[in-house]
């Protein structure tokens, strides 16, 4: 260890500058070969070994590993002095956050002025960020590209989300850099100035000097050397070596003052074993990593505020310190395994949602209700997924993608399902549109009692059509709608201005009762059956009342059926005025609904009519044929009497349909 540190401090310092007799050599080289192989600094030689005890061998190689990890991160932290606060912010399991807390998170790193101590931190959310979004940007990308009807169209997705995330990103990223930058011209003054303590430290070892003086330097330089500052740490180790082999020297290889050097070596003395002290309570504390923390902080005290002590104590000390570093470092090991352990729950949590997506992925549904059932299914799950925790690490790719591979496979089966049924959309699509066409057409239509009808039966055709594809439901419903209440509200106006002329007729027909009830036969058949037609013209020529009061064409009725019992015209020839009076009513009004059903009625009575002739022929017939055909009893004579009743109800039946159906051609 000591050639090896010689040659390195020969090559980077030169030569000490000072001559060393036997004794003193011999002293140094066993002082200088205990403190590397318990300080654990620099490699042992082969030559080395047979001069060192079984016991030092045995305990550098047993404690290797937790040395290793402070010094490593003492090394890390030299570099950057802020990385010394990064504990004050817990790491938090970031995998288990939602995005829209991924983002607060950030927000709030973002604003310590400490950009170092978090940037671990920041690093984690921006994996765990961009692991979710990710996979929220492949499900979106595979839902468009089985919903889309353009081919050409191209996939774009904007969240705001994201567009929060890279906003403060780049401010951690801005604010990193510029501390970079400012760090980096630190680093290279901070290490000259520690190479310069340096070389003032070998130039320290002069007899010729005033002990009281060169003590005095010392201790400033000791004082320089604490207060100068971050260095790189590919630099930390062989800085901190050089000068902690002079810091040897001076006590080690100068004796003009023992005194001095012994009170110094009591004093650190002192100060190791309060270290020794506080990390034996350290090794009692609950809080694994906390502990692990201040005994980084220890190690750093120890190895660069402290001085050396006598060399009867120092082996002595340093196996203690080490024992109690490897027992802490030890606690710490267990608790990585719980840990791991936890990691390794986490994974069969996930392994099992795993196993559940990919179930569902081959459950078959058959309803859109019943997908978006299993839809909330896979989405909680996914949730749960996310909740779970980390895993361990050599497993992570693999768990995720398994993962990703379940959300696909179940993704495409429930796709398959909208493309069947997106043909059917499609077939509904193109008959609404037809029927927008149609509802257009007519929007503008002034024939409303032709219209109307249609336009009621197109709406009842489209509640009757189906689901259109989601992207053109609201646009040819709002077509549709606009066509439809542009009609209906032409139709609500031309009805309110017909309403007036209602009235009015109304009002007319009101007083015309009263000069029709005035009204008095003459005697001459046929001057007041043309007087009759004259009225029922009159009353024609008012046109239609209000339909709340359409009572007034039955008190109209009541006179006319009152005049034609005194006009003794026939029964045929009274019916069928009667008929055309009301039918002249019904056409008036526009209603077909009510004439198509008069229509019905008409045939119905005229074939119940014929069916009643054919049974009473029938019942003739069987009469006739008996013995007593020729003489014609009054059951007969009855009969026949009813077969020429029902004959003449029949002609007045057709001729009614007749008068309908000439009515409809008109």
């Amino acid at each position: 260890m000591l050639e090896e540190k010689n040659d390195n401090l020969q090559d980077a310092d030169g030569k000490l500058g000072i001559e060393i007799n036997d004794s003193t050599q011999d002293d140094a080289t066993e002082t200088l070969r205990s403190e590397a192989a318990a300080e654990n600094v620099g490699s042992t030689t082969e030559n080395e070994l047979e001069n060192t005890s079984e016991t030092v061998e045995n305990d550098e190689h047993n404690h290797q590993t937790a040395l290793d990890a402070i010094t490593n991160s003492n090394a890390e932290e030299s570099e950057d002095e802020t990385l010394k606060e990064r504990h004050d912010i817990p790491m938090q399991d970031y995998d288990t956050f939602s995005l829209d807390a991924l983002v607060d998170e950030l927000r709030k790193l973002i604003n310590t002025d400490k950009v170092m101590s978090v940037k671990d931190h920041i690093e984690e959310i921006k994996k765990s960020f961009l692991l979710q979004y990710n996979h929220l940007i492949e499900e979106k990308k595979e839902e468009f590209n089985a919903s889309k009807q353009d081919p050409n169209e191209e996939f774009e997705y904007h969240s705001p989300l994201k567009s929060k995330f890279d906003e403060y990103y780049n401010v951690f990223r801005e604010k990193r850099n510029a501390h970079f930058k400012h760090l980096q011209s630190n680093l290279k003054t901070n290490l000259e100035n520690r190479l310069a303590i340096v070389e003032e430290l070998k130039e320290l070892i002069n007899p010729q000097e005033n002990i009281k003086d060169t003590l005095k330097h010392f201790n400033d330089l000791r004082e320089r050397w604490k207060n100068a500052g971050a260095i790189p740490k590919d630099k930390y180790n062989h800085v901190w070596n050089n000068y902690h082999f002079h810091v040897e020297n001076f006590y080690d290889y100068l004796h003009l003052d023992r005194e001095a050097r012994d009170l110094d070596f009591k004093y650190n003395l002192d100060q190791k074993q309060k270290i020794i002290a506080r990390v034996e309570e350290l090794a009692n504390e609950t809080d694994i990593s906390k502990a692990f923390r201040e005994l980084q902080d220890l190690h750093r005290i120890w190895k660069e505020d402290i001085g050396p002590v006598s060399k009867e104590y120092r082996d002595v000390i340093w196996n203690k310190f080490s024992e109690l570093t490897k027992k802490i470092h030890d606690k710490r090991e267990i608790l990585f395994e719980s840990q791991r352990a936890n990691e390794q729950q986490n994974l069969e949590v996930k392994k099992g949602i795993i196993a559940t997506i990919e179930v569902l992925g081959t459950e078959k549904v058959g309803s859109h209700s019943q997908w978006l059932v299993q839809i909330q299914k896979v989405e909680a799950l996914r949730n749960e997924f996310f909740a779970a925790g980390k895993v361990p690490s050599e497993v992570n790719e693999e768990t995720w993608a398994a993962f990703k591979t379940a959300v696909r496979n179940f993704n495409s089966f429930k796709n398959s399902f909208y493309k069947d049924i997106k043909k059917d959309q499609n077939d509904n699509l193109n008959k609404k549109m037809a029927l927008v066409a149609k509802a257009k057409e007519l929007q503008e239509s002034t024939d409303f009692g032709a219209t109307t009808p249609v336009m009621k039966q197109i709406q009842e055709e489209w509640k009757q059509i189906g689901h259109v594809p989601k992207k053109y439901s609201d646009k040819i419903w709002k077509e549709f709608k606009d066509a439809c209440n542009h009609y209906f509200d032409k139709l609500k106006e031309h009805k309110s201005e017909e309403n007036v002329d209602e009235v009015t007729a109304f009002d007319n027909k009101k007083a015309y009762l009263d000069v029709l009830r005035a009204y008095q036969l003459t005697g001459d058949h046929k001057t007041d059956l043309d007087a009759i037609k004259k009225h029922i013209e009159i009353w024609k020529g008012y046109g239609k009342v209000p339909f709340a009061r359409r009572h007034i064409e039955g008190k109209f009725n009541k006179i006319l059926d009152a005049l034609f019992e005194k006009l003794s015209l026939s029964k045929k020839e009274t019916e069928m005025m009667r008929f055309s009076n009301r039918i002249d009513s019904l056409s008036d009004s526009n209603d077909t609904r009510k004439l198509d059903n008069e229509k019905i009625f008409l045939m119905r009575k005229i074939e119940e009519v014929q069916n009643e002739i054919f049974q009473l022929e029938n019942n003739i017939q069987f009469f006739t044929n008996t013995k007593n055909a020729k003489k014609e009893n009054s059951i007969v004579l009855e009969v026949r009497k009813n077969i020429a009743i029902h004959k003449e109800s029949l002609e007045v039946w057709k001729d009614k349909l007749k008068q309908l159906r000439n009515l409809n051609q008109e």
